[in-house]
């Protein structure tokens, strides 16, 4: 669970570079991150603790902060404002986050989980919304407590 959606993450942190928004953000994009993810892999029956290790956080961090990462690097594209397509255009490698970010949507609304971030990150992709509007929505939501339960 951990090592799919990180990729789902990593996008909007890349989203969230290509806007031009700083570490700050991009940590607090990762940090909410890791909770919807821990969110749905408690609803789907995993340990808590389990994304707290270098299966969850330690892959977290390095795919949606790295250079070489494929997911991250689409995603600032992706931010740069580029759609899916032309983002994609030439490449040759695959960035499993796309794919599962609809995946990700899907069992959210399945089990009852809410995945803004997933959310937000499918409707760039598949649905035609500005990054800087996926963003906005994110910023805006009301205030929830951060706790997985």
């Amino acid at each position: 669970m951990g090592g799919a959606l990180k990729n789902v993450i990593a996008l909007a942190a890349g989203i969230v570079d290509g806007l031009g928004f700083g570490f700050n953000t991009r940590a607090a994009l990762i940090t909410r991150g890791l909770a919807e993810i821990t969110r749905l892999g408690l609803a789907l029956g995993a340990e808590p603790l389990t994304f707290a290790g270098l299966a969850g956080l330690g892959d977290l961090i390095l795919t949606a902060t790295g250079t070489l990462s494929r997911n991250h690097t689409l995603g600032v594209e992706l931010g740069k404002g580029k759609t899916l397509a032309e983002a994609l255009a030439g490449k040759q490698s695959v960035a499993e986050g796309v794919g599962t970010a609809r995946t990700a949507v899907a069992l959210g609304e399945r089990h009852h989980v809410d995945l803004p971030i997933a959310r937000q990150v499918a409707a760039i992709l598949f649905e035609g919304k500005t990054a800087r509007q996926a963003i906005s929505d994110l910023m805006e939501r009301e205030p929830k407590p951060e706790q997985w339960r």
